[in-house]
């Protein structure tokens, strides 16, 4: 799997909304195993990675099987599950580690980070809305929404790079 597709499942600006965290960290070792795998990988992300592995060494969580296989789910299911069964083991701490991995391969590939202003996954609401969303890419994105009462999206400026002109 690219990190583009790992992204996708947890983006890093999302700052924890809608993804549990045992998931955000299972994504942060399979995005720091798949961009140890390219030479091209910034110091930044090996350091990010390091230290998120040292952090997981230090709980008994064992990551080598996601290391020899980032794209695979069962890897990646397997990490989960023991990541959920360690007692403890999720904290602020390892959190903030996790997060600084995905942002250092969001910012070290940004093609990777998607460009998205609002992204949504699975919400149900009774209502929806959005507005003053600015967006080099896509304004807003939902998937699987559930809206009882409606949506009301407002003031979108997607499809610019900062570029006052394009707006």
């Amino acid at each position: 799997m690219t990190h583009r597709g790992l992204l996708d499942r947890c983006d890093p600006r999302d700052e924890d909304h809608g993804v549990d965290p045992v998931t955000l960290i299972v994504t942060a070792v399979a995005l720091g195993a798949s961009a140890g795998l390219k030479d091209t990988a910034t110091l930044a992300v090996q350091d990010a990675y390091v230290a998120l592995k040292g952090l997981l060494r230090r709980r008994d969580i064992d990551v080598s099987g996601v290391e020899r296989r980032p794209g695979s789910d069962a890897q990646r299911g397997s990490l989960h599950e023991d990541l959920s069964d360690a007692v403890g083991a999720v904290d602020d701490e390892l959190l903030a580690a996790a997060r600084r991995m995905t942002d250092a391969v969001a910012a070290d590939d940004a093609a990777a980070a998607p460009a998205i202003g609002v992204d949504l996954r699975n919400v149900q609401a009774a209502f929806l809305k959005i507005g003053s969303v600015s967006s080099a890419g896509t304004g807003v994105r939902v998937d699987g929404g559930v809206f009882t009462g409606g949506i009301a999206i407002d003031e979108i400026q997607a499809g610019h790079r900062g570029d006052p002109s394009a707006r």
